[in-house]
């Protein structure tokens, strides 16, 4: 893999409902992470707004190689972070950032020009 195929995309715009990634694609919500980007379908990990992000989610980030990690709570910030993700977070101690989804966006596309960031990123509510 050369070093641009190992970065983490750019996120190229984010409005309600679609985040548009830099050679990926449109999503509605985006999982980013060094080397590539999918959807994020919460039924998989059991997300919801409350308890909020799953472990498995942040899991999935780190197993692609992110040493620090952008979490978006949303645009109104209803979606939560499970007690369980933040946990997991701080006994790997891997630095993260739980920002609106606005702030998230800019902070992600900030650290991903140095680092192997990874981010959930929620485009609504």
């Amino acid at each position: 893999m050369t070093i641009d195929e190992q970065r983490s995309p750019r996120i190229a715009d984010c409005h309600w409902g679609r985040v548009t990634i830099d050679g990926h694609g449109t999503v509605k919500d985006a999982k980013l992470y060094p080397g590539g980007a999918r959807a994020w379908d919460w039924r998989e990990t059991g997300t919801r707004h409350d308890p909020g992000i799953q472990p498995a989610d942040v899991v999935e980030l780190l197993d692609h190689g992110a040493n620090v990690v952008v979490l978006s709570t949303g645009v109104f910030r209803r979606l939560g972070v499970s007690p369980q993700a933040l946990l997991l977070l701080n006994d790997k101690k891997v630095p993260f950032h739980v920002l609106p989804t606005p702030d998230a966006v800019a902070e992600y596309n900030c650290l991903a020009k140095t680092q192997a960031v990874g981010a959930l990123i929620h485009s609504t509510c």
